[in-house]
């Protein structure tokens, strides 16, 4: 089972990216697939994550309405849209995949058993 993360780089303040996780190993139709970032000197945190079986979405308050999680089903992708984008945005960015994690579970790192190989995003000012 592989996660294969995509799509970071350098941008200006108030820019866009968007972040691409593309599943391979096994259908992850049922699955929660979650985006995580990390900076440097700080611990892993909850960014973004869908259930892709019903769409359920949740998000960090820090990134609610700037960013938006989807995915193609028939892809086994799920992606990050992320607007307006700030310098404390910068991070390594983590897609991560996994079964049976409930609604109140979503932001739980421990909960995903599959985790991609991160990308960085720089936000410059």
């Amino acid at each position: 089972v592989q996660l294969q993360a995509s799509g970071g780089g350098l941008v200006q303040a108030g820019g866009s990216l968007r972040l691409s996780c593309a599943a391979s190993g096994r259908t992850f139709s049922s699955y929660v697939m979650g985006w995580f970032r990390q900076a440097p000197g700080k611990e892993r945190e909850f960014v973004a994550a869908i259930r892709r079986r019903g769409g359920n979405t949740d998000y960090a308050d820090s990134v609610k309405g700037r960013f938006t999680v989807f995915s193609e089903n028939a892809k086994d992708t799920a992606y990050l849209r992320m607007n307006s984008l700030k310098p404390e945005d910068t991070a390594v960015y983590y897609c991560a995949a996994g079964s049976g994690i409930i609604l109140s579970a979503m932001r739980m790192s421990r909960a995903y058993e599959f985790w991609g190989q991160g990308t960085q995003v720089t936000v410059s000012s």
